[in-house]
């Protein structure tokens, strides 16, 4: 990219006109004495003005002069690389799929032979025209409209900005998009409305996404009565599975900050190591963003938010993880019998009628025409209606069901990223949080340059203190249905937090000088040395999660290699580096010793050569590891073996127990490894394959060897969920997981930071940072990000750009 100076027309303009008016006669006829000696041209202030300065792996260094001017900058290099994902994206959030592909299509997943993208949420899985309806009916665009007017200036300048800077890209570059969508009808200029459904989009991640499905089903034809359901018993598995799979099976992360008592450097460290997706437009995108002496932070942001969400600054660095936290409750709504129409609610006895909302969605026939269908949606003050009849949760003549969900309208969360991005110590950050309450569904953990740390669950979670769950108002816990009919069930308050959540000087939090970690388990175990169960006498609401309960394997191998490394030595930055890739599989370091030997002794051929290759394993999960894709196998089965441990879970000693094999479980554990040995043999892969030939990510035809276990389930610390199950030809690209890596400290010129994105920045395969950071992650290399102006404009690969208008 060659220097740009892009300047507005406008300015040179009214330049020029003022020349002209100087060079005029006066009224009276005489000359004008000024006319041979004019006077120089007024300077005009651009509206906007930015520089983008790109670095060594297409990361943009954003410097505007006002907030305005940083959207726009941001904005246009985030489109220079990935312009088709974002419009995809406007396009879902519009509610407008159904009319530009279809119905009954469902939005793309990126295939196995690397499209350029794919567009499918993470969270929820509907048809286009179900996904339309649910981002039409559930998200309230006047409620957010409002949220921002009432909130701080910023988030609007910036998002106002944005839209004009993406705008700019998409009218430039019209027919020089990438193939993915050049030319396409839907990558159309955005506005500020679409910007507010862009980020209530990613508040609904652990809440209304996860019953979009249920709230559609909900939806009525327009004028239409209630619909004659019998009612079933209310079986809550649904629930517990969209739970699990919520809090277990997909968000992930582990983050660590090591203070001072730690620390080699005396100073804060950090290690921040979410797991997020590959693919969809929740990916990260690396990026520095500045306006002089009010704010200065980079990292990276997600799907086009304009703001670092995880990242660092001259004194702090921070990341986040997916909170146990429960950020929703149900609510069962008695009818009242008088209105036939099933939309009138009893509320402390006295009736009270929902409101509704209809919604239009156009659908693309085959023939090319478009047709319409229209739905409405029913609400009572606690949330949304949804239905679920196979699960029990119809809406009937007597009751109706609603989700209640404190994200809905959550416009809160740019307002508090800028906050985080802004403090200068993780007091100022507890400050922040404490005030805004705008972290949808994460926990925080953060170190500082004086090497303090802290772990906070901020995140927003309904008003449900531990006394509602055994007042006769829980009606089922394992649903966290309520009692809709009377406000002493309702959701309570906290002085200075929005109505209905709890402040999170009311949460789970601690600031320490040696440590803390969490990686998706409870808030309980964030310090080993520390666990933190509550205010007496109930603890924090259940909402927040469990106390006193077994951690995953990822956990426990965390804090384990942590404690092991702190007995030997104080951490410095490489030390937290070789912690995130040490690749350690606990599953196989609890199992192996017992299993070997009983494996040797059965005398059954095919067990003796699966242990043979086991045993020459190096019980990690690098590219060249050998024996990981057999283990692998084996464990997906052996894992949910029940009653295996022979010491039982500990309380007291969450990171060490349970462990052992019992041997009642023995024959069971060898089984599940005889069946994975004839798996691979049925496949034509050895038991001492090569982990890097099998696990990896194809980008423009090249396989890419990559390193890492699967997480909760084997107990890696580096952890990726693949695509598919095992094959001929192995897993076959990544759906979720290592995605932005970043180590950071301090000395006394500002941040010290290395990280990397491992699926790079750009979604385009003709762009340079397509794949370019895939490999890095698979050396194990870690790239230096520079941060001060100096740094950034001595980096090799420095190209700026100047935007004005």
């Amino acid at each position: 990219m060659k220097r740009q100076h892009v300047q507005s027309k406008y300015p040179l303009i009214a330049a020029a006109l003022l020349l002209a008016l100087a060079g005029c006669s006066s009224d009276d006829g005489k000359p004008d004495e000024t006319a041979a000696t004019p006077p120089p041209p007024v300077a005009t202030a651009s509206r906007i003005s930015v520089e983008v300065g790109r670095t060594g792996y297409g990361v943009p260094h954003v410097n505007g002069k006002d907030f305005r001017s940083l959207g726009y900058g941001l904005a246009y290099a985030y489109a220079q690389d990935n312009v088709c994902m974002f419009a995809d994206t406007v396009v879902t959030v519009r509610g407008e799929r159904s009319q530009f592909f279809g119905g009954e299509a469902r939005a793309p997943r990126r295939s196995e032979t690397g499209d350029e993208y794919g567009a499918a949420s993470g969270f929820m899985d509907l048809k286009n025209e179900d996904s339309d309806f649910f981002f039409k009916g559930y998200l309230d665009i006047e409620q957010l409209r409002a949220g921002y007017a009432a909130g701080a200036p910023e988030p609007r300048e910036l998002v106002e900005g944005y839209v004009e800077g993406y705008n700019r890209y998409v009218k430039a570059f019209a027919g020089l998009y990438p193939a993915a969508c050049n030319n396409a009808q839907w990558v159309r200029p955005i506005t500020v409305d679409d910007m507010y459904l862009i980020m209530a989009e990613k508040a609904l991640h652990a809440t209304g996404q996860v019953f979009a499905r249920e709230f559609v089903a909900a939806g009525r034809n327009p004028g239409a009565g209630l619909a004659q359901t019998k009612a079933r018993k209310f079986d809550p598995g649904f629930l517990l599975a969209r739970l699990d799979q919520l809090n277990r099976q997909g968000f992930g992360s582990n983050a660590l900050a090591v203070g001072k008592e730690l620390s080699a450097n005396g100073r804060g460290l950090l290690l921040g190591n979410p797991h997020y997706p590959w693919t969809s437009a929740d990916r990260f995108y690396q990026a520095h963003l500045t306006v002089p002496e009010k704010y200065d932070a980079m990292g990276v942001i997600i799907g086009g938010i304009p703001a670092i969400v995880i990242g660092f600054n001259r004194d702090i660095a921070w990341s986040h993880t997916v909170t146990t936290a429960i950020h929703f409750t149900t609510f069962r709504l008695a009818l009242d019998p008088a209105d036939t129409s099933g939309t009138t609610y009893l509320y402390d006895g006295t009736p009270v009628k929902m409101t509704s909302k209809t919604v239009s969605v156009d659908l693309l026939q085959p023939d090319g025409a478009i047709i319409k269908r229209n739905k409405t949606f029913w609400f009572s003050q606690q949330g949304a209606v949804i239905v679920k009849p196979e699960a029990g949760m119809s809406w009937t003549a007597n009751a109706a069901y609603v989700l209640a969900d404190p994200n809905r309208n959550n416009t809160r969360m740019l307002e508090q990223w800028l906050g985080i991005g802004r403090a200068n110590n993780v007091q100022a950050i507890k400050a922040s949080l404490d005030k805004t309450i705008g972290l949808p569904w994460v926990n925080t953990v953060a170190a500082d340059r004086d090497g303090n740390v802290l772990f906070a669950d901020a995140s927003v979670v309904p008003h449900m203190g531990a006394q509602k769950f055994g007042n006769g108002c829980l009606l089922l816990q394992a649903a966290l249905l309520f009692d809709g009919s009377r406000s002493s069930c309702g959701w309570g308050s906290d002085p200075n937090a929005p109505a209905g959540i709890y402040s999170p000087v009311n949460g789970p939090w601690a600031i320490r000088t040696d440590y803390v970690g969490n990686s998706n388990d409870s808030f309980w175990l964030n310090n080993p040395k520390a666990l933190l169960p509550g205010p007496a006498p109930f603890g924090f609401s259940p909402l927040y999660g469990r106390v006193g309960v077994e951690q995953t394997l990822r956990t426990r191998i965390g804090f384990k290699q942590v404690e092991e490394l702190a007995q030997t030595k104080k951490l410095a930055l490489a030390d937290v580096q070789t912690l995130a890739f040490a690749n350690r599989l606990y599953a196989a370091e609890l199992v192996l010793p017992e299993l070997l030997p009983a494996c040797t002794a059965s005398g059954d051929a095919v067990l003796q050569q699966a242990c043979t290759a086991l045993s020459a394993w190096d019980r990690r999960v690098n590219v060249d590891s050998r024996g990981a894709v057999l283990f692998r196998e084996f464990w997906n089965s052996a894992a949910a073996i029940p009653n295996k441990w022979a010491v039982p879970f500990n309380p007291a000693d969450p990171v060490n127990t349970p462990n052992g094999v019992a041997q009642a479980a023995m024959p069971a554990m060898l089984a599940a490894l005889k069946t994975a040995a004839l798996r691979l043999q049925s496949l034509g892969i050895a038991f001492d394959a090569r982990l890097g030939d099998y696990q990896t990510e194809t980008r423009n035809s090249v396989r890419i060897p990559l390193h890492g276990g699967i997480g909760n389930i084997d107990g890696s610390y580096n952890s990726l969920t693949m695509r598919g199950a095992l094959t001929a030809t192995g897993y076959n690209g990544v759906h979720w997981g290592e995605s932005y890596i970043q180590t950071v400290s301090f000395d006394d010129q500002g941040p010290v930071a290395q990280a990397m994105l491992t699926y790079g920045q750009s979604i385009d395969p003709k762009s340079p940072h397509y794949a370019d950071q895939v490999n890095v992650y698979s050396r194990k290399e870690w790239p230096v990000l520079p941060f001060s102006q100096e740094k950034i404009k001595a980096d090799p690969s420095y190209q700026p750009t100047t935007l004005t208008e």
